[in-house]
């Protein structure tokens, strides 16, 4: 349980508090439905995440072995920046000081942003620098504190709403399920489930469990109880957004959303609630952030060490946190449309691996149509002209204005590659094809 509420809490960060309340805001009537595609990418897919790697027995080098060695180190050096210090990790900052300082001081600065950072990511990487007691701060620690608090504001929710749920916007009535789906991409929960894989896992052997099997049942359970509780925090914060038209028509994110909300509901006292809730929450996941990255780079590059990468993503991610969140929302877009539908193959082929005749193979062959399509989209969205001919080309594929123009080309490429194999086998086994059938 205490390694579930960790779990939990390490998932439950920035991202997790802001889009909700500002998917549910533009579903209004259409809440449910554009849920279930937030929840698909929020919850669904980062617990396959957290399989994944307990099948692999580690975290994202596990998952990437099979890789080529020059590929999977790119792909997992970029993963790990665009997790840690670019832009998830001093997004929780960002946050952390809108929605926390900002109703104590009034209005926002450079100088107080940078001050606040600075002592963010100082307590991060104080509680960071012992990763051997993230169950206990964490789990034990700060967690139980955060659930009583997200249970107050669950209350009065429900309590005291106010408002019907508002009208939806024309792409939610139309296109309601693929904009949550969207919307879930940037949670981060997917790459943070390859993360926060090995942090699970070590947090798991450090308990004394080190046999295979186990390690993989109590990550399995501890992901389960993440699954549930943000699955809970998203019903509610959508709810919030959905029922908030009269406080808001037309807000700028979901933080806005949800400070308006605290401190109708609950006066003066909203806004101790709000900082306790939203500075819980980010400095979890900026811990786990930091962590995983100093676990990941002290063995790729040990030159520096644990602690001394641990530092270094934490002066970087309060550096880059002082461009304030609008716009590290809109660096952030491009980024998760390059990186996600690849980290999504490379779960869905891990889960898939004892199936698959030759699973490096196909991974490769997947991975080639998902990650250039997704490269196309994500430079595009950049606004990069250049690859406008590509993008155009992409619109005659199914799915493109959903969002999933790559999924159908990655699927196919999985199920022709692992035929081929497998035809391929049986031939070479008895001399000719007909052993097939």
């Amino acid at each position: 349980m205490a390694t579930g509420l960790m779990t939990f809490a390490l998932f439950l960060g920035a991202g997790n508090i802001i889009f909700p309340p500002f998917l549910g805001h533009m579903a209004g009537t259409e809440l449910m439905v554009a849920m279930l595609g937030f929840l698909l990418t929020g919850v669904g897919l980062p617990l396959l995440g957290v399989i994944a790697c307990a099948r692999a027995g580690g975290g994202l080098e596990k998952l990437t072995d099979i890789f080529p060695p020059k590929i999977a180190l790119t792909f997992a050096v970029v993963l790990f920046l665009a997790i840690g210090p670019l832009f998830a990790s001093p997004r929780t900052a960002v946050v952390s000081y809108e929605l926390g300082l900002l109703p104590f001081i009034g209005e926002s600065g450079t100088v107080s942003l940078a001050l606040f950072s600075l002592l963010f990511f100082a307590v991060a990487l104080y509680l960071a620098l012992f990763p051997g007691r993230l169950v206990e701060t964490v789990g034990k620690l700060i967690t139980p504190l955060l659930v009583v608090v997200l249970t107050i504001i669950a209350v009065g929710a429900f309590l005291y709403p106010q408002g019907e749920a508002g009208a939806a916007t024309e792409s939610m009535i139309s296109q309601g399920f693929f904009n949550g789906f969207r919307e879930g991409y940037q949670t981060m929960d997917t790459l943070g489930a390859l993360v926060f894989g090995v942090v699970i896992i070590n947090a798991i052997q450090n308990k004394g469990v080190t046999d295979t099997q186990q390690v993989a049942r109590y990550t399995f359970i501890a992901g389960l109880i993440a699954s549930v509780g943000l699955s809970l925090v998203y019903l509610v914060l959508g709810y919030i957004g959905s029922t908030s038209h009269q406080l808001v028509a037309a807000p700028q994110n979901g933080a806005e959303i949800i400070s308006l909300f605290v401190n109708a509901v609950f006066g003066s006292w909203g806004k101790v609630v709000l900082a306790i809730t939203v500075i819980l929450a980010c400095l979890t996941t900026a811990i786990g952030l930091l962590s995983a990255c100093g676990e990941y780079f002290s063995r790729v590059f040990p030159a520096l060490g644990y602690r001394n990468w641990v530092i270094l993503c934490a002066l970087a991610s309060a550096l880059i946190a002082n461009v304030g969140l609008n716009t590290l929302l809109k660096v952030t877009i491009p980024a998760l449309l390059i990186i996600y539908p690849v980290a999504i193959a490379l779960i869905i082929v891990t889960l898939l691996k004892s199936w698959l005749a030759k699973p490096e193979r196909v991974m490769t062959f997947v991975l080639i149509p998902v990650g250039l399509i997704s490269l196309i989209e994500g430079l595009h969205a950049a606004g990069l002209s250049f690859v406008e001919p590509a993008n155009t080309l992409l619109a005659y594929l199914p799915l493109q204005k959903e969002g999933l123009v790559w999924l159908l080309p990655g699927m196919l490429c999985l199920l022709i590659t692992n035929s081929y194999l497998v035809l391929s086998f049986l031939t070479d086994k008895t001399g000719h094809a007909s052993t097939f059938s």
